[in-house]
Order: C-alpha cells, then sequence, then structure tokens
C-alpha cells in the first residue's frame, strides 16, 4: 500500500502578516508550523500503514524552508519526503496549488509506486479554505471523502475504504473505491511523538527536491501568481465595536431569567415583537 500525505508549512498564526501591495502573506521572518489539521492527515495514514503494511510519502509544496516541515514529518515515521519547490510556484492561490500538487502526486506515482489514498488536513490556518483537498482530488479523478473523523474499515484486496464523515445532520457512513483522497478533520486522532530512531533517521534522510519540470508540470502558466484567478481586492481588520459589553448580576434570580431581562431592558422592541409573534400562534 501506498499513501501520499500532503502536509503544509504555515506561518505563526499569532504572527501572520499581509503585503500591503500585493495583499498576500508574508512569511519572511515569521515563525512557520506544520499546519495543525495535516498532522492528523499524517497520524491517520501512519496508522494505516502500521496496520496494513506499506509505504508514506509525504509532500509539500513551498520554498526551500519547508524541509524543515518535511524532516518533521519523517520524525512521526513517514518513509519519504518530496519538496516541490520553484519560483514558478509563489503567489500560488488554491487553484494554482492544487495543479502543483496534483502534478507532483502523478510523477510520485510514477516513481515510487500509484497511490491507494492521498490524505490531506480539512484545511489550513492560513488560508482557511478548505479548498485544496477537493482540488487535487478532481485533477486526479480520484474518489473524495471529506471532512472525514474516522477511518472504520480498509480493504486492499476488494480496493474499498469506509469511513465516519462528519456533517451538519451528523455524522455519515460512507463505502469507496480506492483509489481516494481524504481529508481529515481535527481532533480525530492522537498525534504520535516520534521515536529517537525515526529523528536520527530523518536527520539523515534525504529529501526528494523537484522543480516545476521535475515533477512534470505541464503548463507552467497554471502555476504561482500567473495561475491564480484570486484577486485579494482588500485586507483590512475588523473595526473595534464603540458598544461595551454588559455585565449582568443575577441577583438571586436564575441566570438566564436575569439575561432575558436585560436583553428586553436594552431592546424593548424585541420585548413587543416576541410577544406579537407569540400571539400569532
Amino acid at each position: 500500500m501506498h499513501i501520499v500525505v500532503c502536509i503544509k508549512q504555515v506561518p505563526d498564526s499569532a504572527q501572520i502578516r499581509v503585503h500591503p501591495v500585493t495583499n498576500t502573506i508574508m512569511r519572511q521572518g515569521v515563525p512557520t508550523i506544520i499546519n495543525p489539521y495535516d498532522l492528523f492527515a499524517l497520524e491517520e495514514a501512519l496508522r494505516l500503514r502500521d496496520k496494513f503494511g506499506g509505504k508514506v510519502t509525504v509532500l509539500t509544496m513551498g520554498p526551500p524552508s519547508a524541509e524543515d516541515s518535511l524532516r518533521k514529518a519523517l520524525t512521526f515515521g513517514a518513509d519519504r519526503a518530496v519538496l516541490l519547490t520553484d519560483r514558478f510556484f509563489a503567489g500560488a492561490d488554491t487553484l494554482a496549488t492544487s495543479y502543483a500538487l496534483a502534478s507532483a502526486i502523478r510523477k510520485i506515482g510514477a516513481t515510487y509506486g500509484e497511490p491507494d489514498i492521498v490524505f490531506t488536513g480539512k484545511q489550513t490556518i492560513d488560508g482557511d479554505t478548505a479548498q485544496v483537498g477537493p482540488g487535487i482530488c478532481k485533477r486526479l479523478d480520484f474518489l473524495q471523502l471529506t471532512y472525514v473523523s474516522k477511518v472504520a474499515s480498509l480493504d486492499l484486496e476488494g480496493r474499498s475504504i469506509e469511513v465516519e464523515r462528519r456533517s451538519e445532520g451528523g455524522v455519515q457512513v460512507l463505502r469507496s473505491r480506492l483509489p481516494c483522497l481524504i481529508t481529515m478533520l481535527e481532533g480525530t486522532n492522537e498525534v504520535r511523538r516520534g521515536t529517537m530512531l525515526n529523528a536520527l533517521t530523518a536527520a539523515r534522510a534525504e529529501v526528494v527536491k523537484w522543480s516545476a519540470q521535475d515533477a512534470g508540470v505541464e503548463d507552467i502558466s497554471k502555476c504561482g501568481l500567473r495561475g491564480s484567478p484570486t484577486v485579494v481586492k482588500r485586507v483590512f481588520a475588523p473595526t473595534a465595536r464603540s458598544e461595551k459589553a454588559v455585565v449582568v448580576e443575577p441577583a438571586g434570580r436564575p441566570p438566564a431569567e436575569a439575561l432575558i431581562d436585560e436583553i428586553f431592558k436594552l431592546r424593548p422592541k424585541l420585548e413587543a415583537d416576541m410577544f406579537e409573534l407569540a400571539r400569532g400562534f
């Protein structure tokens, strides 16, 4: 079995800065981490590898410094790391990113064996779009399983997988054919701590570095800023509210009752509207 896990090196969300001209995230000089959602995807892939055998390849697209995140993934027990890095990828939005990553996954399949499953996190903390995973899936023509909270079973001989997917109405149990792409939710498992042997192996391991040409990208105009139709018109901080918070003292009454009375005191029209609505029923 071969599993590919797409991770992303993201800036620490507490220290993100935005370029005043391009409105893109400024990553220089900002501490970086592995996108937290991707760690749950990596852990699930490692659990399946440990149970069924096979290899886990970790893939990321980014500057040369993204190698640090790949080595971190290797310390958790991943078998192989591939860094997709090229100046042509700079400024990519989700459309251009999914195009480049899908090209790299095809090259990984041709080089190391076709993947049975591709894992990604639900979303990233810098973009928060949740679009890259489904975008990769569409380009690879894989079956798509999003917002997965649990991999219930895997049948390699029958080429099928069963997962639990969180939805607004509860939990859906879905069975799919392989190959497929899975986006994992947060908190779905407990991320392991790498062993000392894994750390030593990761320090000596080769991180495969591919340019756009190495990865087999066919149309360079679909990569980076040139291949990104998304335009950020304006970036701004929300305006601070001038209205101050009100502290409600229960004064011996049930807190909910005191809160409702305070709301009606501040919004008398709301109380009248609610009574009118109740009268209609």
